[in-house]
């Protein structure tokens, strides 16, 4: 979800497993292990946007996508194509909360994962669904 391109994933990936590799041994279990490595990849997709500098891509969703005949696709998938390459327009700290509340984890454990208290995830989570639908209608589709 953080990255578009299949390479740029894979190199996120090693870099998280690298990270997780390197801090376990810091790890104090003051936390579940679980809340402990999402806090470590979240903080490690963060530091990697910043070594590598990338700018959001703001190409319209549009070009982008691949359309395809609507015959064909469901009208979830259409959704789902929207909300994706919506997503890849918010900023790595919008996209972390993002995919917290998509792993189902409560406004509390988000805000232990990104260091941030509970009302502050509360309000940043709900700023950053109306940033997503505004997105998503900017882009001509709407739910």
């Amino acid at each position: 979800m953080y990255m578009d391109e299949p390479e740029d994933r894979e190199d996120l990936f090693q870099e998280i497993v690298l990270q997780l590799w390197k801090s376990y041994g810091t790890f104090r279990g003051e936390s579940q292990i679980s809340t402990w490595m999402y806090r470590v990849a979240v903080n490690s997709a963060l530091t990697f946007f910043k070594k590598e500098k990338r700018k959001p891509d703001n190409t319209r969703m549009h070009d982008k996508m691949d359309l395809k005949d609507e015959n064909d696709e469901t009208h979830r998938e259409t959704q789902l194509d929207y909300f994706y390459k919506a997503v890849q327009l918010l900023n790595p700290v919008e996209k972390a909360l993002i995919f917290l509340f998509l792993e189902g984890q409560s406004h509390k454990e988000i805000g232990q994962n990104l260091g941030i208290t509970e009302v502050n995830a509360r309000v940043k989570l709900n700023r950053t669904k109306d940033k997503l639908q505004e997105i998503i209608k900017k882009q001509g589709y709407e739910f």
